[in-house]
């Protein structure tokens, strides 16, 4: 083994103890937590129905913990954000969910009349760029977009300075996308937010000249930039963490946050709001404050490799930090119009 082999395999090595060891910090938190909540009668409890938009295998660990810290029966549905805050106007006032847990701001911009004002306690625990403006949401944990690259072919010298760059002939069948996900459709309303509506239909028809292969999620992007089977894909930051944490540094894949900024460099927040019609609002407020607790956010940074939003939480080697990322100034409510972003995929012909 040379000294190349020996520096990468240390470095592995101290990734995976690093990790380690913010997941101990998390189940010693969880578990003070449940010591504080042990005297409780967990038959009195209550429950709590979460519609969640973001995936079960993100965000079920750290549920199960609220459950057993506070013995609040939760049930939770899973779907997409968006057909989930479609699922919630249809439902009105029978809605059964007491929360709405989504992936981005547009999903919850869709619904933010429906919500009930959270506490100003609440609402200051996080920066004001991550949560809504009227009070009726906050932000969880931070995403950033960015440019999932083969490392092996391409360097970011390579890359465009911004997203707006990958509309050119050049890059006609090695780009990525997944037109039905979340967080691109989120992406792109910040575009029609900052660039336009016409700008952004010339993107979009621009970069679908290309010849983009289409997947259905993020991870399958970055699996597929790293195999070769396409150079960039259109992802958030923290599905690459996650492939470099169980593979290591030879992984051939890596983020480029573009230079210039813009859309394609959004620093988004997946949030929650509690429903007016709610049952359980109590124990709606109690979720909240488990998320923005010290134990919740560590979760967040170690284990999903999202962005904290509350100071005290340690994050993970090599996790590019928000003041390195220049990224656009866009405000939560340049993000609600979600619905205007669906048409405009539709009539494009790049959704259904």
């Amino acid at each position: 083994m040379d000294i190349f082999q020996l520096l990468s395999s240390k470095v592995q090595g101290d990734r995976k103890r690093i990790l380690t060891g913010m997941f101990l910090v998390v189940l010693m938190l969880a578990a003070m937590a449940v010591s504080a909540c042990s005297s409780d009668d967990d038959s009195s409890a209550g429950s709590l129905t979460i519609y969640s938009g973001r995936s079960e295998t993100l965000i079920d660990p750290i549920i199960q913990q609220f459950k057993n810290a506070t013995g609040i029966d939760v049930k939770v549905k899973y779907a997409g954000t968006a057909a989930l805050a479609a699922t919630i106007r249809e439902e009105g006032g029978n809605t059964p969910a007491d929360l709405f847990f989504a992936q981005d701001p547009g999903g919850l911009g869709a619904i933010e009349d429906l919500f009930t004002p959270l506490s100003g306690d609440l609402l200051n625990l996080v920066p004001e760029w991550a949560r809504s403006s009227d009070g009726t949401w906050v932000g969880i944990s931070g995403r950033a977009r960015t440019l999932v690259y083969n490392n092996e072919t391409l360097s970011e010298a390579d890359l465009p300075e911004d997203i707006s760059g990958l509309t050119d002939p050049k890059w006609k069948g090695r780009l990525g996308w997944a037109p039905t996900n979340g967080s691109f459709q989120a992406m792109v309303t910040a575009m029609r937010a900052t660039w336009g509506e016409e700008p952004t239909r010339q993107w979009l028809e621009g970069v679908q000249e290309n010849d983009p292969k289409i997947y259905s999620n993020n991870t399958t992007q970055v699996a597929a930039s790293a195999s070769g089977e396409i150079d960039i894909g259109m992802v958030n930051h923290y599905y690459l963490h996650r492939f470099l944490a169980e593979e290591g540094d030879s992984f051939g894949a890596r983020n480029y946050h573009p230079s210039a900024g813009g859309p394609g460099a959004l620093i988004m927040v997946s949030g929650a709001g509690i429903l007016s019609t709610a049952d359980n609002k109590e124990n709606a407020e109690k979720f909240l404050e488990f998320m923005l607790s010290l134990v919740g956010q560590q979760y967040f940074a170690s284990q999903t490799f999202e962005y904290p939003l509350i100071d005290g939480v340690a994050t993970p080697l090599g996790l590019t930090s928000l003041e390195d990322i220049n990224h656009p100034n866009i405000t939560p409510r340049d993000m609600a119009d979600l619905e205007g972003t669906q048409a405009l995929l539709r009539d494009i012909g790049i959704i259904p």
